[in-house]
């Protein structure tokens, strides 16, 4: 716990921070199954040295042991409902994910193909025969399967798969195939040892019409032997992750029953005949992957979790490690004590505080949306964009702290035993998994400049610019949630010489007219420019072209004010005392440093003076300093076992 120190020559009180109770607001409503989790990591802490030690069979087949171990305490479980075995809490299964990423980290992928993409695909695709069929064994860990969507000639674009499942009216089946191998299945985790069935997505032609890409439940193995038509190849050593077994898969003519088809959406009769609620093709489809954003959540999650791995032992070896004498007759200095080390980690560890809470409000949104406390369409377009923004920004600072951690323990930080190699090659994936991250804020920007209009999910990015060149600028703004908050900006960003006044620096209501101001300016921006391209009858793919930079600079504006208000938000609602102090401190050393870094903008637009700009780097300074005596507190408030640091050379 950190002691109370008041300095003399500014009269500053340093806040006194309880790391149970702090622990206690991070773990929230669902701390109990994030010890249940850490109990769990406990019990298999082996696993991170046997990673290094063990041939990847042997690595595969431990990973497999563990997950199956981790079920049978209802850890994985918990979205699923209560009458096939789960604990029937959304929110509670995206906690324990976050928490399970303080540990092997193929682990928790394996749990999230198998519990998240696999099990999640037939919860929220498949009808009441898919679940009673599968779920109880799928849940308890004693039926693997793998989630078959990316081919290895369309990434992102999923309405363009190349498998195909044609409906065989004489025999009531469908016909799986893999026409070349633009349309091979490929890294698809579970698939090259341990899954028994795959969700397979293919374009389904009924009596010879083609009606877009829906689900099925095809076997792969039986017995442990791969079945006939099915071929299924090993991707073999990855950079990281090799606990998990990724494999190519081909159909040539499997045949599946007409059951197999995830039904929620859409149906094939016995007599041949194709139905669905949803007449239109663009809306069925992306509404059957809107229910799948739980896996860009759960993401989201582990590189937050990721993050703080790194963080607790980097912060932890610079306050061990000392370095340079600070005077001839004095001792070496310790690492966090020199400004320069502080300005590395410190607004790292502000950073992460704030994806937390960011992530708790994607969370909570998840909940509500699949619990059916907030459950509609403009709700769920919401959360597939927030889940898309906050998996992309997350990742990235994932990769970022990693990196600035190991570099900031030095050589020690290159030793595999000291977490790091494992740490760097096992996140660097969260980038890409779930929808590569530009992509993703691409669908972000997509909906803030068509504000989630009803014909949201038919607009591909030539729509998007034919939609907005066909609307008033001006609307757009309107309809956003930022616009409303535009008068309230302008007088908390006044002009003039008040920008010279240091006074007002740590409001947060500045902090956030300023990353509202950033976002509204952007947003409208690229809508001017895309409406221009338009008037001007130029090509719309040329013109979004040329505006693809501006737009996902509009969506990443949006998510870092998304960001922002959830720290914000947090924070203001903690009773007064050290903790919330702390808080306080770290959500004005994210703001400002934000702010910092990105400066440039702010004083392009007129919105920083040169002399605000150098106040705010002081501010920054200033509060590193503020916030290094509770660096360790805050830190040890995010409950990583100790196990999990497995750092010896590092914080011993």
């Amino acid at each position: 716990m950190a002691t109370e120190n008041t300095s003399a020559a500014t009269g500053y009180v340093q806040p006194e921070i309880d790391v149970r109770a702090l622990r206690a607001v991070l773990d929230g409503e669902h701390a109990g199954i994030r010890d249940l989790v850490r109990t769990n990591l406990v019990a298999h802490a082996s696993v991170l040295e046997e990673a290094e030690e063990l041939g990847i069979d042997a690595y595969r087949e431990r990973v497999r042991d563990i997950v199956v171990a981790m079920a049978a305490t209802g850890q994985t479980g918990m979205g699923f409902p209560e009458e096939y075995g789960g604990g029937g809490d959304v929110g509670a299964s995206i906690a324990a994910f976050e928490t399970l990423a303080h540990g092997d980290l193929s682990v928790l992928v394996k749990v999230g193909v198998q519990f998240g993409l696999f099990g999640g695909a037939i919860l929220h695709l498949g009808t009441a025969r898919h679940h009673e069929a599968y779920l109880p064994d799928l849940i308890g860990g004693r039926l693997m399967g793998c989630f078959a969507m990316t081919e290895t000639g369309h990434g992102s674009d999923v309405q363009s798969l190349g498998t195909l499942a044609r409906f065989d009216p004489a025999t009531g089946e469908f016909v799986l195939t893999t026409p070349d191998d633009r349309a091979r299945k490929d890294y698809i985790g579970n698939a090259a040892r341990h899954a028994e069935l795959a969700v397979v997505f293919a374009q389904l032609e009924v009596a010879g019409r083609a009606e877009g890409v829906h689900a099925f439940v095809v076997p792969l193995r039986e017995g442990g032997r791969v079945r006939p038509g099915v071929h299924i190849e090993d991707d073999g050593r990855k950079m990281g992750l090799n606990g998990v077994d990724n494999g190519r898969i081909r159909f040539d003519g499997v045949r599946v029953p007409r059951e197999a088809l995830l039904n929620r959406f859409a149906d094939v009769t016995a007599d041949g005949v194709y139905e669905s609620a949803i007449e239109n093709p663009g809306r069925r489809f992306f509404t059957m992957l809107g229910t799948l954003v739980q896996g860009r959540v759960s993401v989201a999650g582990a590189g937050v979790g990721a993050a703080k791995v790194a963080l607790a032992i980097a912060v932890k070896y610079a306050v061990r490690r000392r370095q340079f004498a600070a005077a001839p007759d004095a001792g070496e200095q310790l690492l966090l004590d020199y400004g320069l080390h502080q300005r590395r980690l410190l607004p790292l560890l502000a950073r992460t505080y704030a994806f937390h809470f960011a992530q708790d409000a994607v969370r909570r949104q998840l909940h509500d949306v699949f619990s059916g406390a907030g459950d509609d369409a403009a709700a769920r377009r919401l959360l597939e964009s927030r889940a898309a923004g906050t998996k992309a920004l997350a990742t990235w600072h994932a990769t970022r702290v990693v990196q600035e951690c190991r570099e900031a323990c030095g050589g020690a930080g290159y030793l595999s035993v000291n977490r790091f190699a494992a740490l760097k090659a096992d996140s660097d994936i969260f980038t890409t998994f779930e929808g590569d991250n530009h992509v993703l804020l691409q669908l972000v920007a997509k909906g803030l400049l068509t504000h989630y209009a009803s014909e949201f999910e038919d607009l591909d990015q030539l729509g998007t610019v034919r939609h907005v060149a066909g609307i008033a600028v001006e609307t757009i703004l309107e309809k956003t949630a930022v616009h409303k908050m535009l008068e309230r900006v302008r007088d908390l960003l006044p002009g003039g010489d008040e920008w010279d006044r240091e006074a007002g620096l740590l409001d947060s209501e500045y902090h956030l007219a300023m990353f509202r101001f950033r976002e509204e300016h952007m947003l409208a921006g690229a809508a001017r420019r895309l409406k221009r391209g338009m008037d001007e009858h130029r090509d719309p793919g040329a013109v979004f072209s040329q505006v693809q930079d501006h737009v996902i600079a509009v969506a990443r504006a949006h998510v870092e004010r998304l960001v922002l208000e959830a720290f914000t938000d947090a924070v203001r609602a903690l009773p007064d005392g050290g903790d919330k102090e702390a808080l306080r401190l770290l959500c004005d050393l994210h703001a400002l440093s934000a702010i910092e870094a990105d400066r440039a903008w702010f004083m392009e637009h007129g919105r920083l003076t040169v002399q605000r700009s150098k106040a705010i780097s002081r501010e920054v300074n200033d509060l590193c300093r503020k916030v290094r005596p509770l660096a360790v507190d805050l830190v040890d408030a995010w409950g990583i076992p100790d196990e999990m640091l497995r750092a010896p050379d590092l914080i011993g």
